[in-house]
């Protein structure tokens, strides 16, 4: 396994992971032919600086991702912060390493931004998702909020 920051080429691979579970079926549009909402997205992220869907690839096929961002802030006497979100592997790869490895590699990204914390948001049903951000040594110290338009 090894990791790369994803081209556009690689979106089929990331909707097909992020639509491939019960909350995710319900969100994403994942097609034979993308919805150009996808692309114009990922346009965005990359040119955001600091914005970046990182993958875990086995051979050639991706089994994981996440999108890291990181947010310079003036709070914390002008602390920088990596963002994680959109986490997905593959259901054939869990349980294998994969989201730890792949963990790893952003807080190596974040750690070498000179960020004094990683955070994310997750949705409140995913219980195993909970288990595993928190054997990572992630704590909820906060109250996710969001307003959806």
């Amino acid at each position: 396994m090894h990791f790369r920051k994803a081209n556009e080429e690689d979106l089929p691979a990331i909707v097909r992971l992020l639509a491939d579970d019960e909350l995710g079926a319900k969100r994403e549009r994942y097609e034979e032919s993308l919805p150009d909402c996808y692309y114009k997205a990922f346009k965005g992220i990359e040119a955001q600086a600091g914005n970046q869907i990182i993958l875990a690839i086995d051979g050639q096929m991706v089994i994981g991702c996440l999108q890291l961002t990181i947010i310079p802030g003036l709070a914390r006497q002008g602390m920088k912060r990596a963002q994680i979100e959109g986490v997905r592997v593959d259901q054939r790869c869990r349980g294998k390493g994969v989201g730890e490895a792949l963990f790893n590699e952003a807080i190596s990204i974040a750690k070498s931004e000179e960020c004094g914390l990683v955070q994310l948001t997750t949705d409140k049903q995913r219980d195993d998702a909970h288990r595993f951000y928190n054997k990572m040594g992630f704590i909820a110290s906060h109250e996710g909020m969001k307003l959806i338009f």
